[in-house]
């Protein structure tokens, strides 16, 4: 019988340490743990899920989120839920980065994957392949 790990980590100190756009931490057949530090600046880039919603919580730095034309201005300790098949976008509109992470259901990359920038995950065409942490 295989044993099953999940994932038990101190979320805040990750989160904060991460320099990376995105790091995907946790990949389950159902949910997804991702990293991301958005660079002063820059942003995710807008875009709908259709089939997931989507959990944020920033852990440092300043920055907004659109949600169907709607700007919501959020800092460190707050949470942010983009429901399925709405327009979104978050953007680091202060001088350090914006240090968050996220939780998609279903997942939508691969798991361990790792963008240091945005400029590299345009760049990619990875997609969830439906391997798992476990």
């Amino acid at each position: 019988m295989r044993k099953v790990q999940g994932f038990v980590d101190d979320i805040e100190k990750l989160t904060e340490g991460n320099s990376d756009f995105r790091r995907v931490l946790y990949t389950g057949k159902n949910l997804q743990l991702v990293l991301m530090a958005i660079q002063p600046g820059d942003a995710i880039g807008e875009e709908v899920h259709d089939d997931r919603d989507q959990f944020f919580r920033v852990e440092a730095g300043e920055g907004e989120l659109l949600i169907d034309g709607t700007v919501h201005s959020v800092e460190a300790d707050m949470a942010m839920i983009v429901p399925a098949g709405a327009r979104h976008n978050v953007r680091c509109t202060g001088k350090e980065p914006l240090k968050l992470y996220t939780l998609y259901a279903p997942p939508e990359h691969r798991h361990g994957t790792v963008h240091a920038t945005k400029t590299d995950a345009d760049a990619s065409e990875e997609h969830f392949d439906g391997v798992t942490s476990e």
